[in-house]
């Protein structure tokens, strides 16, 4: 912070915004933010800046807002106490305006939305904005008509009765619009394709940092013709892209939220159960590299330090797979989330892992430069023997 950001702001004497969003999704375990007691200690020394904060109201972001040395520099703005025909407009003016660009590739549509379905939909949203861009990319599907979606979203039992009732009501609003999606996705198939739907999304939810389909299908021991149509039925729940290989995220953290919440997602047949589906991940996890760690897998000279290897990082990406690093730097992290009820099927993977491709193991780690990962891995694996 000193560095990189407070020496050169005061250096520079120059007036600066600074934004950062989404606060609630870093990984921190301290009991107040720990970015915003590194801001608090800093924030008087670069009177010039002004920092834009957005999260959820968790916890640790409150009390990291009562710290002494932020709570009488800041200013709290509640979104959802902002007046609501104030959102409204603005919700309205992003559905016509996606609608209008939507018209603009798709014939058939002028004059359309009515004014009717516009006036619902705002009133769905409830002044939730990822509501209506859930709505925007479900309806605009390319193997879809738009009004055929939109009537099916607005005809939808789960979606009616609820919306617009209070100020602020943003789990019956999503929890209404995702189980509409996930309904009108996956509710016509086949129920022997379900747990291979649990599967896909679950892995998308729960994986340790985002993975691509087809390293999802080999994790999972799917085809990617299996998985590519799961996640394109759900394309407007996630970020999907052309290319095989690039990582899908979760659009908006509210969905895997829902989609592990036994209280807010009422349909069992799609439901991700996270310590099953960490265990699903884990025997995946274990079994890739069971088959796959051989030794010296990216030939490197012997003798030399990583250091001394030209082009290391593009040795490695030719002869470890996205699913393979996958696999070596996060088995452990879905070990700690399984149940005692696992452990049968745990045990014995883990032990022939271990047992026949530990040192294996140790040298990806060293040429992808995560060798420090490995202590976490074993004392992650010592503490869940013991407990278990």
């Amino acid at each position: 912070m000193e560095k990189l950001i407070v020496r050169p702001l005061v250096k520079s004497d120059i007036s600066t915004v600074i934004v950062i969003d989404a606060l609630d999704e870093c990984k921190d375990e301290e009991p107040a933010s720990a970015i915003l007691s590194v801001i608090g200690q800093f924030v008087s020394k670069i009177p010039k800046a002004k920092i834009f904060v957005t999260g959820r109201p968790e916890p640790r972001i409150r009390e990291g807002f009562r710290l002494p040395l932020l709570e009488r520099v800041t200013d709290v703005f509640v979104l959802h106490e902002v007046k609501s025909n104030q959102v409204s407009r603005d919700i309205r003016l992003f559905f016509k305006h996606r609608f209008s660009e939507l018209a603009s590739r798709r014939r058939g549509l002028d004059g359309w939305p009515t004014g009717e379905q516009l006036d619902l939909l705002c009133e769905r949203a409830a002044g939730l904005f990822v509501y209506a861009v859930a709505t925007v990319k479900f309806i605009d599907h390319k193997n879809n008509s738009p009004k055929r979606q939109l009537d099916r979203l607005l005809d939808s039992p789960e979606s009616s009765g609820f919306e617009g009732k209070t100020k602020f009501t943003a789990n019956v609003t999503l929890d209404s619009l995702y189980t509409s999606i996930i309904q009108e996705a996956f509710g016509n198939g086949y129920p022997e394709d379900d747990p291979k739907v649990r599967s896909v999304l679950g892995a998308v939810v729960l994986a340790a940092n985002p993975l691509s389909p087809s390293a999802i299908a080999t994790l999972l021991g799917f085809d990617i013709e299996e998985v590519s149509p799961v996640l394109s039925s759900a394309h407007s729940l996630l970020t999907l892209h052309k290319d095989d290989s690039h990582p899908i995220r979760p659009f908006h953290k509210s969905f895997p939220d829902f989609i592990v919440d036994s209280a807010r997602c009422a349909n069992l047949r799609f439901r991700v159960c996270p310590p099953d589906q960490h265990k699903e991940l884990l025997i995946g996890c274990l079994e890739l590299m069971d088959q796959s760690l051989g030794p010296n897998m990216c030939k490197l000279p012997d003798g030399v330090m990583n250091s001394e290897v030209d082009g290391l990082k593009e040795r490695t990406k030719g002869c470890i797979s996205q699913s393979l690093e996958y696999a070596c730097r996060s088995w452990h992290k879905h070990l700690v989330d399984t149940t005692p009820a696992h452990r049968p099927e745990i045990t014995s993977p883990l032990h022939r892992f271990l047992e026949r491709k530990f040192l294996f193991w140790l040298e990806v780690l060293s040429v992808l430069g995560a060798a420090r990962e490995a202590v976490n891995a074993l004392e992650a694996a010592a503490r869940w023997l013991d407990v278990r």
